[in-house]
């Protein structure tokens, strides 16, 4: 169950979140559902109570996100670095959002460690570092979405949750649940979307935007993936993905396009570990996922500069993409019965 937030962080940002302040909201690399999600739902709390409010992000967010309302408000410190740095030097407070260490929003870290203002951390990551004045770290969290929708609670009550609010915290929820099919037990979670629907969000609708929001090009990408670029380790109970910047060019890869990818062979029967290898300019991003209790993130740290959550980790190899592959497919050789043997 999720624990109340604590209070004494409470009384502190009532005092703090009483005055007209002005707000920089900042989340994680390659951002995705909760991190947008979070960020635009505590972005509409902030404003509704009459702080001037920015959001950044270290880069573009996916394509079947920018239908969300405020979305185009985002800054993305790649073309807007300026305007990022002037907003951080002028703000009162620095909301930090489903991440827990300051590498994760990469160049924007040296300016966030210069900053002169009173930051706060809102994340489910394990292990967060210490680098803000305020920590709501809670790892079994469904989602810093979920987090989001406690704090706002807990200061506001139910009336904080307007129906933008909610539409926004519900694809956070939503897709780093998978759709609900994972990291969804608890019933905390399942209020909280009661509670956004009592808010009148649409969540077929809002389901689709997300899920059926995708080019041609995206679909027959995600077709070749399995048919010509999946890879079965069925001694090892392991399954992965690949592609080259020549192939995602070819389908005219968009920011976002391989979202989910990294799921797909969990469909195959008996399947316990994916990934899925992108190459970019100077390194190959990954990404990982288990089932049971083989903690791929500790699997991505020790061997791929990576972390995450003990299902779903991600990571990044500075080699090129067969010297990484055969990396990993001899690494989990070498955990194939610890694999064999999670429940």
């Amino acid at each position: 169950m999720i624990q109340k937030l604590p209070d004494e962080i409470y009384s502190k940002l009532r005092k703090v979140l009483t005055s007209p302040f002005r707000v920089v909201i900042l989340t994680h690399i390659n951002p995705d559902g909760d991190a947008i999600g979070s960020m635009l739902g505590m972005y509409w709390f902030l404003k509704n109570r009459g702080c001037t409010v920015n959001m950044a992000v270290p880069n573009e967010i996916p394509q079947f996100l920018i239908w969300m309302e405020g979305a185009e408000q985002i800054l993305d410190f790649r073309g807007q670095q300026q305007q990022v740095e002037e907003e951080m030097g002028r703000a009162d407070l620095v909301f930090c959002l489903d991440f827990n260490e300051p590498d994760r929003i990469g160049n924007i870290k040296d300016i966030l460690e210069t900053s002169n203002a009173l930051k706060i951390l809102i994340d489910h990551h394990p292990h967060p570092a210490d680098f803000t004045d305020f920590m709501i770290s809670i790892p079994p969290a469904s989602s810093t979405a979920e987090l989001i929708y406690k704090f706002i609670l807990d200061l506001d009550g139910k009336k904080g949750i307007t129906k933008t609010i909610a539409e926004c915290l519900f694809v956070g929820i939503m897709t780093d649940t998978g759709s609900f099919s994972f990291n969804s037990s608890e019933p905390g979670t399942w209020h909280a979307v009661a509670a956004m629907l009592e808010a009148g969000i649409d969540k077929d609708n809002i389901h689709s935007l997300v899920y059926d929001n995708f080019t041609e090009a995206r679909m027959r990408m995600l077709g070749y993936s399995l048919q010509e670029k999946m890879i079965v380790m069925p001694q090892h109970r392991t399954a992965y993905i690949y592609l080259s910047r020549e192939e995602l060019d070819k389908f005219n890869h968009l920011s976002g396009d391989t979202e989910g990818f990294v799921n797909y062979p969990f469909s195959i029967k008996g399947i316990r570990v994916t990934a899925l290898f992108l190459e970019k300019k100077n390194h190959v991003k990954i990404s990982f996922r288990s089932k049971g209790s083989f903690e791929i993130n500790r699997f991505a740290s020790k061997y791929f500069n990576g972390g995450g959550h003990n299902n779903a980790a991600g990571g990044e190899s500075k080699d090129n993409m067969d010297i990484t592959i055969k990396k990993f497919e001899t690494l989990i050789s070498k955990y194939s019965d610890e694999i064999n043997l999670a429940p």
